[in-house]
């Protein structure tokens, strides 16, 4: 296994294990998946099944499973496959059993909610010396568990990183491209949860088709702008870390933000899908994101007042029908 990479993936959710199971197939790479439920765990190992997050779809038989933090030691890739808002936990949890060198990639959809700060900044504040990358874009967890083929971006900011890490975790079902703009991921993939919760309202509230396509073209601008407004390249928004997810979770139902929108829509409140989704936790912190750096977010703005309870469907959407009229 010459100028194999040891890869550890921390969190063993559906997506986290998916990326682990996806990774693993080939055998080129020794792979360990780490989640903090030791009897979890070891069922994962003997049955080789992960029914609640998975079900149905057998993990390979290279994939090797642990609940202690040590697992990482000599990982010289760590992929933290948490939800956003406990990456920062995870960084000091497994921060101190992390290899000299070895690098960190966040695989959350998500800005802090506390800090307003991007998962990468977050990251490289707990973990001062492991650069960290970020992984992103259009793919669900059971495809890529079963190996229907799926194309990401994973972003960092050296450019050799970026490709190294690409070639390392890519395999012939899982294709991730190269980039060097963490920012415009990052926003893409956040921001997308938001929209895509804006998708299912419109289908939940009957508002039709032309509708969503509407909103999905005026929300890229809005992505668009804030990227650029904070650093980050127009052009990574209209690629796989931002149309491409965008289109998935907009139209899919298999989304959650999507199935948490639609229950909006009809009226059924946030907790109607049970725990709030990424995007949920986004909307209000992109709004502010979007008021620090002078960028108009009419549509973010709208999906945050309806989570929070201050606009009613019906009032957002002639708020947002009747703004002045400007070139496309």
């Amino acid at each position: 296994m010459s100028g194999a990479e040891k890869i550890v993936v921390i969190g063993a959710g559906a997506f986290g294990t998916a990326l682990a199971a996806v990774i693993s197939l080939e055998g080129r790479h020794p792979v360990t998946l780490i989640g903090r439920d030791p009897s979890l765990m070891s069922d994962l190992r003997d049955d080789r099944v992960h029914d609640a997050a998975l079900p149905g779809v057998p993990l390979p038989d290279a994939l090797e499973f642990s609940a202690e933090p040590d697992a990482i030691g000599e990982a010289s890739l760590v992929l933290f496959a948490m939800p956003s808002q406990a990456q920062a936990d995870a960084a000091r949890h497994y921060g101190p059993y992390l290899a000299d060198g070895a690098v960190v990639v966040t695989c959350a959809k998500g800005i802090d909610r506390s800090s307003g700060r991007l998962l990468t900044e977050l990251l490289e504040a707990e973990l001062p010396h492991h650069p960290v990358a970020v992984l992103s874009g259009p793919g669900f967890a059971a495809d890529i568990a079963r190996g229907l083929p799926t194309a990401m971006a994973i972003a960092a900011g050296d450019e050799a990183l970026a490709e190294r890490l690409a070639n390392a975790l890519s395999s012939r079902t899982f294709r991730l491209y190269a980039s060097t703009d963490r920012i415009g991921v990052q926003l893409g993939g956040a921001l997308k949860n938001v929209l895509a919760i804006a998708c299912g309202i419109i289908e939940g509230a009957g508002l039709g088709e032309s509708a969503r396509a509407a909103l999905i073209s005026r929300g890229l601008a809005e992505m668009s702008r804030l990227v650029e407004a904070m650093g980050g390249k127009a052009d990574t928004v209209r690629g796989l870390s931002g149309l491409g997810d965008l289109v998935l979770t907009g139209t899919s139902h298999q989304s959650r933000n999507l199935r948490f929108g639609i229950a909006l829509g009809r009226g059924e409140g946030t907790q109607a899908g049970g725990p709030l989704v990424e995007g949920a936790f986004a909307a209000s912190v992109a709004a502010r994101l979007g008021e620090k750096f002078s960028v108009e977010l009419p549509v973010t703005h709208a999906v945050a007042d309806i989570i929070d309870g201050k606009l009613d469907i019906m009032t957002a959407m002639e708020q947002l029908m009747t703004r002045p009229i400007t070139t496309e």
